[in-house]
């Protein structure tokens, strides 16, 4: 017998969100940290490295290499979209750049995906509010739609999104196919042909990009979750068999593909190497604010644990998890479950009292603003030297830094200001019912920071974390820059030389006939045991502004010429 649901929401509350306003939202949400930026340390440098020697020949497109080195995670798929992003981009078009253009399209992807589905969720009849006696409870359509724009703002407004989302790494991509079979699993009761293809896209692009144990499992999970299942009006119990035998069938086709591509690696961590404390603060912070929301909704809607909208996001939560607290890549196996942990968050505002949902537009309006004027503080600061500690700071901490006015930067970091200032004077009026009210500070307070960040600190972020000062160090102190031998440089570095720098790089110790040696500082003792030595000169030593283990050595052999 099913429990009555908790959820009481009436018609004047699920008004939609405006859909200009949120088409602009998710724009100025996803295209600050794509544009205007060298590939940074460490994962995003390393990966586009890999992707550019897939695009100059230079690497198997079976096994992608950089140095004779394969990747860190056993993925193909994200290496082939930035590397034939790069191949057809116009020569116009910055190759890091080009790069980008198929991660930004999986970010879009995902918010796209994640909308979707949580529709699909809320249209499920045990998520349905309670019935009014005279009427006025909302409509099925316009619940669901609230609700998933509701989802949609909880998505964007944790804070462990942000920067991962925004890389060209096989996380991004995960995430995109993972949002990809959340929509299909949660669409297929409704719909056959697309969520099916979207389940066969998003399960098998998972394994491609390196999680294929994740993809088994989600698919698996979502199949039991469909069989058990009560089937939407005019569906039969049999049609959610067949789907949820069809689920299944994916789910081996992607394990068997993930076989004879040589795809499944265990990369549990040694018990000893588990800091469970640690993957516990992760989880909190990295999956606020939604983290908070969803732990509400398991616990409002307990008596409906198995229901599809709430099991189904549960169980995309739990598998991201659990890999977060056995694995080495803790932040992005749990990147993985944002999209579900969303969904499972935003069945918790038809259950909100209204002081709850005032303490959490308190406390958001309070801290983003905090953040939104610390980054103006420190912004005017490099440009006007008013404060003076600011800059201080920021020179030591990125030693040779030189701070630069960009007109169009400076504006639409004003602008993002200014729109923070009329949703908060919105959130504030007393006439709104939308049901997802509680979630546009967060949402926007999070956009706001990143935007600005994006904008106004671009210069320094880039210049901290990118390559290019210590391969412009190498290349100053290269009479003629040509080939290099390399030791105890990891693969951002060498990525970085290879790009930065138009090296032509080679392992030292193979005999090669270079003229130049690069050498990672802190492996300056094992080269000495590793080759003879006496046949270089150092000539200099190139420092990273802001951390001193990414500092590199440069010799120039004693004989050899170009």
């Amino acid at each position: 017998m099913n429990q009555p649901t908790p959820a009481i929401v009436a018609q004047s509350a699920v008004r939609r969100l405006p859909r200009a306003a949120l088409l602009l939202f998710c724009a100025a949400y996803v295209v600050p940290g794509f544009v205007g930026r060298d590939p940074w340390k460490n994962a995003d440098v390393t990966a586009f490295g890999y992707m550019h020697e897939l695009a100059t020949g230079r690497a198997n497109w079976l096994a992608p290499s950089l140095l004779d080195q394969p990747p860190e995670f056993d993925a193909l798929l994200p290496y082939w979209l930035g590397a034939w992003s790069m191949k057809i981009a116009p020569g116009w078009v910055p190759p890091d750049f080009a790069a980008r253009i198929p991660f930004a399209a999986l970010l879009v992807l995902t918010l796209l995906a994640t909308w979707y589905a949580i529709y699909y969720l809320a249209r499920t009849p045990r998520a349905q509010p309670v019935p009014f006696a005279f009427g006025g409870e909302a409509h099925p359509t316009d619940y669901a739609r609230a609700i998933a724009d509701g989802g949609l703002l909880a998505l964007i407004a944790c804070l462990g999104l942000a920067q991962l989302s925004h890389e060209t790494t096989p996380a991004l991509a995960q995430l995109g196919f993972t949002a990809l079979a959340f929509y299909g699993a949660a669409a297929l009761p409704f719909r056959t042909a697309g969520p099916l293809a979207a389940l066969v896209a998003g399960l098998a692009g998972l394994a491609l990009s390196g999680a294929p144990s994740t993809a088994v499992l989600l698919g698996s999970g979502s199949a039991i979750v469909t069989a058990g299942d009560d089937p939407p009006e005019g569906q039969s119990r049999q049609r959610q068999w067949i789907c949820a035998a069809l689920i299944l069938g994916i789910a081996t086709g992607v394990a068997l593909l993930a076989g004879a591509l040589d795809l499944w690696r265990w990369r549990l961590a040694q018990a000893g190497d588990r800091e469970w404390q640690q993957g516990l603060r992760l989880v909190l912070w990295f999956t606020w604010p939604a983290g908070p929301l969803a732990a509400w909704t398991v616990w409002r809607w307990r008596r409906q644990l198995s229901a599809r909208h709430v099991a189904l996001p549960l169980w995309f939560t739990l598998v991201a998890i659990i890999s977060t607290l056995l694995t080495h890549s803790s932040d992005r196996s749990l990147l993985l479950g944002l999209p579900a942990l969303a969904a499972l968050a935003v069945f918790a505002l038809p259950t909100m009292r209204r002081s709850v949902s005032a303490l959490i537009d308190w406390f958001t309006l309070l801290f983003f603003t905090g953040c939104a004027v610390v980054i103006w503080v420190v912004w005017i600061s490099l440009q006007t030297g008013v404060p003076a500690k600011p800059a201080a700071n920021v020179a030591r901490l990125a030693a040779g830094f030189e701070p630069t006015f960009s007109l169009i930067a400076f504006a639409v970091a004003l602008a993002g200001t200014v729109a923070w200032g009329w949703l908060v004077r919105w959130r504030a009026g007393r006439h709104q019912a939308a049901l997802w009210k509680s979630l546009v500070l967060p949402a926007a307070g999070t956009a706001l920071c990143w935007l600005l960040m994006m904008t106004l600190w671009l210069p320094v972020l880039d210049y901290a974390r990118s390559y290019r000062p210590v391969v412009q160090g190498i290349r100053q102190a290269m009479d003629r820059p040509g080939c290099a031998e390399v030791f105890g440089l990891n693969r951002g570095q060498i990525a970085a030389l290879r790009y930065h720098g138009g090296l032509e790089l080679r392992s030292a110790g193979q005999r090669s006939q270079c003229p130049w040696l690069v050498i990672g500082s802190e492996y300056q003792a094992t080269a000495s045991m590793a080759m003879d030595m006496k046949q270089w000169r150092l000539v200099a030593t190139v420092r990273r502004p802001t951390d001193a283990r990414d500092n590199v050595l440069l010799y120039r052999h004693q004989s050899r010429s170009r």
